[in-house]
């Protein structure tokens, strides 16, 4: 089966930076998703769109391609109130919120008494990135993943 659109893929990849050093690996845990379901770089899905089980492939990606360019408007102050559990709250803190009708990730970038300043944007805003990648298995979804979303199973969510 080819990679088209609603095809659950598996791959094992490394993610390098500009000057080649690796910043990210799947390290022998291999990454499921649902193919159109924007869950990874525009560009590298672009790429993967065709390709078969053991396809093997490097592609560099402009931020654009990648995870986008940053936009400092992403970067904002909250009150410590509006977290659930603030004892929780400490930089480096990684959580997900609608802020502005957009479910998106944030990352707390410090706490000073009542105020927390997070910020929106992917930490690999604004580089230029390399795939290494290799496809492991591409099967069609289960209609119970195309309704929730994502994959389940091994590689996938466990519910």
């Amino acid at each position: 089966m080819t990679i088209i659109k609603d095809a659950v893929v598996t791959i094992d990849y490394t993610i390098k930076d500009s000057e080649g050093k690796i910043i990210e690996s799947a390290d022998g845990e291999l990454l499921s998703y649902i193919h159109g379901s924007q869950t990874l770089a525009p560009g590298l899905e672009k790429a993967l769109e065709g390709k078969e089980n053991g396809h093997q492939m490097e592609v560099t990606l402009a931020p654009e391609e990648a995870f986008g360019v940053r936009d400092e408007e992403l970067v904002r102050e909250v009150s410590l109130e509006d977290f659930e559990d603030s004892s929780e709250v400490s930089p480096g803190l990684v959580f997900h919120a609608d802020l502005d009708g957009e479910v998106r990730f944030y990352t707390v970038l410090s706490v000073e008494d009542d105020t927390v300043a997070i910020d929106g944007n992917h930490p690999f805003a604004d580089k230029t990135l390399t795939f290494d990648v290799t496809v492991t298995e591409v099967r069609e979804a289960s209609e119970e993943e195309l309704e929730h979303g994502h994959v389940h199973g091994e590689h996938g969510h466990h519910h």
